[in-house]
């Protein structure tokens, strides 16, 4: 089955350019350089499913006309992942059968009900809330999305357990700077791994780029995207230090792949 992965936002929690900063990536004219938050689509056969609405969501989806979701998947509860649940509204009344379903482990569902307390909560009045319910997906559990498979990758995010999730012959890691041997099986013959690299110098809970090369390595994927990228980084400067197999990806990049 052929599909396509679209880059919805590739920057950071702040996005690039950072509000109050002049340095030359967020003053730059190349469009690659002008990064939202981190999300991707997945789109097959007129199916599409987010992972992780963060407070762009609804730019990016007039941006890529995306006017119907089947599922949202969350890698974890930041706010640069989450806050744009609010704007499923529109996309949610008109999902049939029943609610649009949303997928996330235990820690970030509950953060999830206490933010969105009012689209949760079986006892709120409000009229237009998202028709939305929220299902528990732990460990290498997986849902079938419409004879798609999505299977949950444990990851490591500094201390912070997270999720990045593998679908045909590609997986998605945002948030992490380490893999557990344990995950490493569910990554196997990947034609796509799009991960995180958020900038040349150390970060505690993310990888830098020497780091997300030494994952490439490891995995050994036919293709890899970094993500999450800071502006610390600048596209073309960047781009050609990196193996031929290794881009980066920029906001509104389509990747085909078999689903």
């Amino acid at each position: 089955m052929q599909a396509e992965i679209v880059i919805l936002g590739s920057g950071t929690s702040m996005g690039v350019p950072t509000l109050g900063c002049s340095c030359a990536v967020c003053t730059s004219a190349d469009p690659r350089n002008r990064r939202m938050r981190p999300s991707i689509a997945v789109a097959w056969e007129n199916r599409t499913v987010i992972i992780d609405t963060g407070p762009d969501f609804r730019e990016q989806a007039l941006r890529e006309r995306i006017r119907h979701v089947d599922a949202v998947f969350y890698t974890h509860s930041h706010a640069d992942h989450i806050l744009g649940l609010d704007d499923l509204r529109p996309l949610s009344f008109a999902h049939r059968p029943g609610y649009l379903p949303l997928f996330a482990d235990q820690p970030t569902a509950e953060i999830l009900e206490r933010i969105f307390e009012y689209t949760f909560s079986p006892d709120s009045q409000y009229p237009t809330r998202a028709r939305v319910k929220l299902h528990r997906l732990e460990g290498h559990e997986s849902a079938m999305i419409h004879g798609a498979d999505f299977r949950r990758v444990p990851i490591m995010h500094g201390d912070l357990p997270v999720a990045g999730f593998r679908f045909g012959s590609a997986a998605y890691l945002t948030d992490m700077n380490s893999i557990p041997d344990s995950s490493l099986p569910l990554l196997e013959d990947l034609d796509v791994l799009i991960l995180d690299a958020l900038r040349p110098e150390y970060h505690p809970s993310h990888a830098n780029i020497e780091e997300a090369l030494r994952w490439v390595e490891r995995v050994q994927p036919r293709r890899a995207w970094f993500t999450h990228m800071s502006h610390e980084i600048e596209h073309a400067e960047t781009e050609r230090t990196l193996p031929p197999h290794v881009r980066l990806a920029w906001d509104g990049l389509r990747i085909p792949f078999a689903l």
